[in-house]
């Protein structure tokens, strides 16, 4: 018969579980809100800057070899709008630095995983750029020799500025040759209940067909002051702004399977709860029912 004190304990115990999931819930809707907020107010901006780049490339923009010397390498546009022949994919895997997230990040590494196989089996060569201190500790065990950087401790809310800087460290791999295509993999929100990872490319640039056809139309776009001042500024600002855009799908993502996990565990400790307070029940009632026995046999003994 199970005793009274351990089940007892187990509730409290249990008790005191729900009570942390159902914070941690509501703490995650919170930032869910926020992050979707955050996440509507970028899209126009990453849209029109979009929508720009696929002007601009249907111009076919002429690029000459230059001279001229660039400070950063995320500035060096000439080099970043050539296509060379493709022998390492440079990919940013993009994941979180916390846990309690349910399946989150085990699906990103996942995908992560699968597509350096696909990439082996064409004989291409992958490196990573892994975002968030889950990742790395899952691909490091497995995929060790291929990363490159990986960036931690990165700001709960996401900044330009942070993206920034791992847009110019890709860059300057990309225009090294150390790698000839990068690769964003992300998770896509789609709402509270539902988000998906994707493989987006950002390098080289390569926009649907409807923009070549249209080719004919924009190519006699005039570039003010010159092309190579405006390349030079929007080539920079696409590149960063997309792993931007990549990293805010990601958190929103992130904290809408964490709000589901944790609403998971609340339901789950409500039916631990009333499984246990049955137990209880059936063993007090036990323990009720052999004192009543006792005592019985007892007086039945003494009258004999």
């Amino acid at each position: 018969m199970p005793n009274l004190k351990d089940i007892k304990r187990r509730i409290k115990s249990v008790q005191n579980t729900q009570k942390i999931t159902r914070a941690m819930k509501m703490v995650a809707a919170a930032k869910v809100k926020k992050a979707e907020a955050m996440l509507k107010a970028s899209m126009p901006y990453s849209d029109e800057l979009l929508n720009i780049m696929r002007r601009l490339m249907s111009a076919r923009p002429y690029l000459e070899d230059t001279s001229q010397k660039f400070y950063r390498a995320i500035d060096n546009y000439p080099e970043l709008l050539k296509e060379r022949e493709l022998k390492t994919v440079g990919i940013l895997v993009i994941t979180s630095d916390k846990g309690l997230a349910g399946a989150y990040n085990a699906n990103v590494v996942r995908k992560a995983q699968l597509r350096i196989k696909e990439l082996e089996l064409s004989g291409i060569k992958a490196k990573l750029f892994i975002l968030g201190n889950k990742g790395y500790q899952a691909l490091k065990r497995t995929e060790s020799s291929k990363i490159v950087k990986f960036y931690t401790k990165l700001p709960a809310i996401p900044t330009p500025g942070a993206c920034s800087v791992i847009a110019e460290e890709m860059a300057e791999s990309y225009v090294s040759g150390e790698i000839d295509k990068i690769e964003i993999i992300t998770t896509y929100f789609k709402s509270s209940l539902s988000f998906e990872v994707q493989v987006w490319q950002l390098l080289p640039m390569i926009f649907s067909s409807e923009t070549q056809k249209g080719a004919k139309t924009e190519s006699e776009m005039l570039f003010e002051p010159n092309m190579e001042s405006v390349l030079q500024k929007i080539i920079p600002l696409y590149i960063s702004n997309r792993i931007y855009h990549a990293v805010i799908e990601a958190v929103t993502s992130e904290q809408a399977a964490r709000m589901q996990a944790m609403s998971s565990a609340t339901n789950n400790a409500r039916d631990m709860i009333k499984i246990l307070t049955i137990d209880y029940n059936k063993a007090r009632q036990a323990s009720i029912t052999q004192e009543l026995l006792e005592v019985v046999n007892g007086a039945e003994a003494l009258r004999g």
